[in-house]
């Protein structure tokens, strides 16, 4: 068994030194396949038609390709710029190194802390490329390596990653960058009287937090907030989930593992921007504390919730993060969150949902067409914020119609936007955990961390 490996197109002069070798490789049902040249391990990568090159496609191969090598215990492989450039012609050389090596990194990675063995070893991939290429690859690394912040916040048990314990990760995790953290504890929160959060966290032992993660690039830039869902365990409240298996509950806080790992990135690549993570921290369990069906949360903006089902928690908490973001004058406001199932009844686990301002949202889509975090413009229909009506409070936080569960959850957090800004609400309810593919393994995703930071670059 050897320990390396060389990465070549399928078109290379080695492979057509041997036509049958060349032919296995392009009848092969898999975009990649490995043989053996004079003793050598090679992977060969099948020709791509130019039509369908995309840098998805990219970072896809070389998820796979790292994954497959790791099985096979391969320590180092090489690629070189030109193989990249004659696999996929019709894309920019420098974006293609990038995400390549986005991809290779995304495929390698493991999230194996209680696992007593690992699966496979992390292969090590190296690019041989001129000096003025290496840029483009430490971009790739940055872009892997946020995106497995991400994933290894939302991957971590409920146990560890708490409300209590969440505030010090992310601090620690920030310490030796530009980037500032601000934790409010329940004392600071019971002042600022962010009471949509302190009631959501009402039943855990566990004290609700907002951590605030600042990073001024451009001073003279458009201030950008991106408020992060992070509930970081929902058992449904009082109003029960139901299920066998209610494991993947940790993963409700995948909002804010977006905007930290967002924050991560943009930190890593010193960006021109002035943006601001906003992050509300809670648990959402019942005991004798726990908010029940048809309390009232007073909010600090004068407005009154009925809280007619405390499993729609989520829009609580958040409406705290846009009140805030509105205090700071923010340009621009972007919330995301696992928000709701509706969502992925509507467009399944592929594409998140985009809400709010219409010429945004396409330039949203057009972000995640790019970079992978694939999204899709959704429509603020009026006629259902009707929907939100009660009978003794300004409105209720739960959809009094079966019908409509994901538009109405984002007119619910309308109400809340600050004046004089522009909003989206990204819904990541059905992306939030996927199938092993590509760059993707079996567990939480890590969408957004991408979508945020390219959006945050654009303003």
């Amino acid at each position: 068994m050897t320990n390396q490996a060389t990465i070549l197109f399928s078109n290379d002069a080695r492979m057509e030194k041997d036509e049958f070798i060349k032919q296995y490789i392009e009848s092969s049902s898999t975009a990649f396949s490995t043989v053996f040249i004079d003793g050598e391990l090679i992977v060969g990568i099948k020709e791509v038609s130019e039509n369908t090159q995309t840098y998805e496609k990219v970072r896809m191969l070389a998820g796979s390709i790292a994954r497959a090598l790791g099985g096979r215990k391969v320590e180092q492989a090489s690629i070189t710029e030109k193989e990249l450039t004659k696999a996929f012609y019709s894309l920019t050389t420098e974006s293609v190194i990038t995400a390549f090596v986005e991809g290779w990194s995304l495929g390698s990675y493991q999230f194996l802390t209680y696992k007593s063995k690992g699966d496979s070893v992390k292969t090590e991939l190296q690019v041989k490329a001129d000096e003025k290429f290496q840029s483009f690859v430490e971009a790739g690394k940055n872009r892997a390596e946020a995106m497995a912040f991400s994933r290894d916040l939302m991957n971590e048990i409920p146990s560890i990653l708490n409300p209590s314990t969440f505030p010090s990760i992310l601090d620690k995790e920030f310490a030796d960058t530009d980037v500032e953290v601000t934790v409010f504890d329940k004392e600071e929160l019971e002042k600022r009287e962010m009471n949509g959060l302190l009631t959501v966290g009402r039943g855990s032992k566990h004290s609700p937090a907002f951590v605030e993660l600042s990073y001024c690039g451009d001073e003279s830039k458009p201030l950008v907030a991106l408020v992060g869902k992070g509930v970081t365990f929902d058992t449904g409240g009082i109003s029960l989930k139901k299920g066998r298996d209610l494991s993947n509950m940790r993963y409700d806080m995948g909002g804010s593992a977006a905007v930290a790992g967002a924050m991560k990135l943009l930190a890593a690549s010193k960006a021109n921007v002035n943006v601001v993570a906003l992050i509300p921290i809670a648990e959402n369990v019942p005991d004798r504390h726990a908010v029940i069906p048809g309390d009232v949360v007073h909010y600090k903006n004068g407005l009154h919730v009925q809280v007619g089902n405390t499993d729609a928690e989520g829009r609580l908490i958040l409406a705290d993060g846009l009140i805030r973001a509105g205090e700071l004058k923010a340009d621009y406001v972007v919330d995301i969150a696992t928000l709701t199932g509706a969502i992925l009844n509507a467009l399944g686990s592929k594409l998140a949902g985009v809400f709010g301002d219409e010429e945004l949202s396409a330039e949203m889509k057009q972000i995640g067409d790019e970079n992978g975090d694939f999204n899709w413009p959704m429509p603020l229909v009026d006629a259902y914020d009707s929907y939100l009506e009660s009978e003794y409070a300004d409105f209720n936080n739960t959809n009094g119609k079966a019908e409509a569960g994901s538009i109405v959850a984002a007119l619910f957090l309308r109400r809340f936007v600050p004046e004089n800004c522009k909003w989206l609400h990204v819904d990541m309810a059905g992306v939030m955990s996927t199938q092993e593919r590509g760059y993707y393994s079996k567990a939480a995703s890590g969408f957004g961390a991408r979508l945020l930071a390219d959006f945050v670059v654009g303003r």
